[in-house]
């Protein structure tokens, strides 16, 4: 029976919450093998001038421990 890790993460992107999440399953496959799945904990927006400029998410990750 494999054992399943879970990591929080926090990604950002410019483009969009889509984009954030990919950024969060880059960034943490560049040190993390077999990763199943991502749950996206909270999302946010910062705004300025009226405009959102930033989208933000808070994912936690997981995967199989060899």
């Amino acid at each position: 029976m494999p054992i399943v890790k879970i990591i929080e993460v926090i990604a950002s992107s410019e483009k969009g919450i889509d984009d954030a999440i990919q950024q969060a399953v880059t960034e943490a496959s560049k040190t993390i093998r077999n990763i199943d799945s991502v749950y996206v904990k909270d999302i946010k927006a910062h705004v300025k001038d009226g405009k959102v400029t930033t989208y933000g998410c808070v994912c936690k990750i997981s995967f199989r421990v060899d």
